[in-house]
């Protein structure tokens, strides 16, 4: 990593230049004031996709999930907690697929959950299928 990074408030989706040294201290975002590093997972829609994805020097995890799917709702409580755990390595976040369709087809999303990761604008790796918080944490720290 460089000694300055990038990244994206998940609050109000500035990009922040902070040191990497700085990381572990708990950042605050330079426009809206909150915490860079919120232990959960962010929302991503159509709207801020890119900017998250793009802007970000931080890896980024993407659980591709629906609502009315039970395995992603199933691992969603594992997939959080692995958002506190993993921050500020990686940023981890959602899309709805249901709500999202548009990014679920750019992705070519066949089957849910799937969890892709995304470093510098592109997608580096996938998985498909449920998860253990064990096995997440791995997956992903082997990307990093």
């Amino acid at each position: 990593m460089s000694d300055t990074l990038h990244v994206v408030c998940p609050h109000c989706d500035a990009v922040n230049r902070l040191p990497a040294a700085r990381l572990a201290e708990k950042p605050a975002c330079g426009q809206c004031g909150h915490a860079l590093f919120a232990g959960q997972p962010v929302d991503l829609n159509a709207g801020n996709f890119e900017r998250h994805i793009g802007r970000s020097d931080l890896p980024v995890v993407v659980d591709f999930w629906a609502p009315w799917c039970g395995p992603c709702r199933a691992m969603a409580p594992t997939f959080a907690r692995a958002a506190g755990e993993l921050e500020p390595a990686a940023r981890l976040a959602k899309v709805d697929t249901e709500s999202q369709q548009q990014l679920a087809a750019r992705f070519n999303i066949r089957s849910i959950p799937t969890l892709a990761i995304f470093r510098n604008g592109h997608e580096i790796a996938r998985q498909s299928g449920t998860l253990d918080g064990v096995t997440l944490k791995r997956w992903v720290q082997s990307y990093l």
